[in-house]
């Protein structure tokens, strides 16, 4: 890979789909958080799990509950779809989130292609970071533990931010606290409405990691694996 600095100098990271493997860890929580109550896990069950987590997390992002009432909202629309009912008070409902928390949190893991991808690209020369929605104890957590943070570079959450993905001010306030000009700066992540659509809407460059192959298909740069972000990047700069 040939790094033109005059071009682009900064790649940063989304994490949870990305770096971090939050499908598989979530996945293994609602199993533990079903099996605890007595319910009977099934992929579309793990199915629901997504929606409910992407809509409340985003009542939480735009600062219309809690971190912990946007977990006590999940539970309260997700527990019927499991054939999990009864009016269950702010502290057992904390209790409930605990369960799966305790898969979730022994589920951490990174991506396989992750540490070398980000190692392939410092050594390029690339500055990284890592711009990600959630609460940042939560996300350093994460990076502490799958083993990236020495990899990743500076993390900036939206809690950090005050203003989450997709909306491009979250974009341009990390370029300007790295000091680098949007257009000479490249998000790769795998959310196409929150990561390309939002990164190119501040003016950076994106690559979108489709690793589950859901498409679009027409967008350009898409890659499967970061094992392909080196070729993407020399796309994008040459």
């Amino acid at each position: 890979m040939t790094l033109l600095p005059d071009v682009v100098t900064t790649v940063i990271f989304d994490l949870d789909g990305t770096l971090f493997d939050h499908r598989k860890a979530a996945i293994r929580g609602v199993m533990g958080l079903v099996d605890q109550l007595g319910g009977e896990f099934t992929p579309v069950l793990g199915a629901q799990w997504f929606v409910v987590e992407s809509r409340h997390l985003q009542s939480w992002n735009d600062g219309r509950c809690s971190w912990r009432e946007q977990r006590r909202r999940r539970l309260r629309e997700f527990l019927p779809f499991a054939g999990i009912t009864g009016d269950a008070d702010e502290a057992e409902l904390d209790q409930i989130f605990e369960c799966y928390l305790r898969g979730y949190e022994e589920s951490w893991s990174a991506f396989g292609d992750a540490a070398g991808a980000l190692d392939a690209v410092r050594r390029a020369g690339y500055r990284t970071a890592v711009l990600t929605n959630g609460q940042r104890q939560q996300q350093v957590a994460k990076l502490e533990r799958i083993g990236l943070q020495d990899l990743v570079g500076p993390v900036w959450t939206s809690e950090d931010l005050g203003v989450a993905k997709p909306d491009p001010r979250s974009f341009l306030r990390v370029c300007e606290r790295l000091g680098v000009l949007p257009a000479r700066t490249v998000y790769v992540g795998d959310s196409l409405a929150h990561d390309v659509t939002g990164a190119t809407g501040a003016g950076l460059r994106a690559v979108f990691l489709d690793r589950f192959d859901e498409g679009p298909v027409e967008y350009d740069p898409r890659i499967a694996t970061l094992s392909r972000l080196p070729k993407a990047l020399d796309q994008l700069v040459g």
